[in-house]
C-alpha cells in the first residue's frame, strides 16, 4: 500500500501484527547506501523509545554474511530499495524469510524482486519534487511510530501525529528560505576537491547520506561523514581554513554535540556551511518530538544544496561512471 500518512502506516502494521501469535522481540532494518542511512530515523526512534524490542540497522550485505544471534521467527524486518531490485537487499529479504522473520518491503516501484519476499509492501515517492510526505524517511518514521503504538503504546503518539502534519509545511517553508543559499553553496564549492559533513543523533545519518550519496556518488567529490561526538577523537586534526565542512544541526538532546563541533571548525576553519533545523523552522513542532523530525527537514534542505552544487559544477546528479554501468 502507498503510505502517505499515519492512517496508512496504521493499517499496514495492523495487518502484520494480526498474523502474529507471539510478539516480536527485535526489529531489523536492512538496506544499502542511502536507503540504509534513511532507516536511521526509524532505528533512532525505536532505540530511544521502545522498551520491549531490540533494534538493529545493518547494511544488507553484511547481514547476508552474519546475522544477530537473536534473529529469527520473532524478528520484524524492514527492507528498502528505491528500485526494489538491489541484489544485496533482495538477498537479505530472502534470507530473512528463510529464517522465519516477517518482512516489510519499502520500494518506489511496483512488481519488484524485493516485494516477492515481503509479507507487506509500503510504497513511497521518489525525491523528484522534494516533497517531505513522500520521502522514505517520512514513511519509515510513520511505520516505526505505529509499530511502537500498537505493540507497547507511546506517550508521544498524539504529538507525533501533529508532527507529521506540521513537518510538511516546515519543509516547504525551509526550501524557499534556502534557495539563494543553495545556489551560493554551489558557486562557492564547485571546485572543492573534498567536503566533510558533521552531524549527531538522528541527524548523523543525514550527514552520512550527504557524504556518500550526494557528494561522492552524485558529484564525485571526496568526502567523509564525521559524527560530531567523534570529531574530537581524531578527525578534528584535518580542520584548516581551506577545508570545507557542512554541519547538520539538530534540535534535541544531541544538539550540544553539534554546537561543540561547530564552534571548533568556526574557530580554526573558514569554509563552514551550517544547516540548522532550529533556524529553518523546526520549532513549530512540539519539544517532546522535534528531534525525531529533524532528519526529514535537514534532508529536504540538503537536496536543495545538492542541486545547487550540481548546477554550479554542470554535473547532473544522475551522472555515473560505475553504478549500473560495469560489473561489481
Amino acid at each position: 500500500m502507498r503510505v502517505t500518512d499515519l492512517n496508512d502506516a496504521k493499517a499496514l502494521i495492523s495487518g502484520i501484527l494480526a498474523e502474529r501469535k507471539e510478539p516480536f522481540t527485535n526489529v531489523v532494518f536492512l538496506a544499502c547506501g542511502g536507503s540504509h542511512a534513511c532507516f536511521g530515523i526509524g532505528e533512532y526512534f525505536l532505540r530511544k523509545e521502545a522498551k520491549k524490542v531490540s533494534v538493529y540497522n545493518i547494511t544488507a550485505n553484511e547481514f547476508n554474511c552474519v546475522q544477530p544471534a537473536v534473529f529469527g521467527e520473532n524478528s520484524l524486518v524492514f527492507c528498502m530499495s528505491l528500485s526494489g531490485g538491489t541484489p544485496e537487499t533482495v538477498n537479505a529479504a530472502k534470507l530473512a524469510k528463510e529464517r522465519g522473520a516477517s518482512v516489510i518491503a519499502l520500494v518506489a516501484e511496483e512488481d519488484t524482486k524485493l516485494a516477492q519476499y515481503a509479507d507487506a509492501v509500503a510504497y513511497y515517492g521518489i525525491e523528484i519534487g522534494n516533497k517531505a510526505n513522500v520521502q522514505n524517511q517520512y514513511v519509515i518514521l510513520a511505520l516505526a511510530v505505529e509499530f511502537l503504538q500498537q505493540t507497547e503504546g507511546s506517550a508521544l503518539y498524539d504529538e507525533m501525529i501533529t508532527g507529521f502534519d506540521r513537518i510538511v509545511e516546515v519543509c516547504e517553508n525551509a526550501k524557499k528560505k534556502v534557495q539563494k543559499r543553495a545556489k551560493q553553496f554551489g558557486a562557492d564549492h564547485k571546485d572543492e576537491p573534498v567536503v566533510y559533513t558533521l552531524g549527531s543523533g538522528a541527524n548523523y545519518e543525514v550527514a552520512y547520506m550527504m557524504s556518500i550519496c550526494m557528494l561522492m556518488e552524485m558529484e564525485w567529490v571526496h568526502s567523509s561523514s564525521i559524527h560530531a561526538a567523534e570529531f574530537f577523537h581524531g578527525p578534528f586534526e584535518v580542520t584548516d581554513p581551506d577545508v570545507p565542512f557542512m554541519v547538520f544541526m539538530g534540535v534535541g538532546p544531541t544538539r550540544c554535540l553539534d554546537e561543540r563541533a561547530l564552534a571548533f571548525v568556526r574557530n580554526y576553519g573558514s569554509k563552514i556551511t551550517v544547516l540548522d533545523a532550529k533556524e529553518l523552522g523546526i520549532d513549530m513542532l512540539d519539544d517532546s518530538v522535534v528531534e525525531f523530525f529533524c532528519p526529514i527537514l535537514l534532508w529536504t534542505v540538503a537536496l536543495e544544496y545538492s542541486e545547487g552544487l550540481a548546477q554550479a559544477k554542470k554535473h547532473p546528479l544522475l551522472m555515473r561512471r560505475y553504478m549500473g554501468k560495469v560489473s561489481y
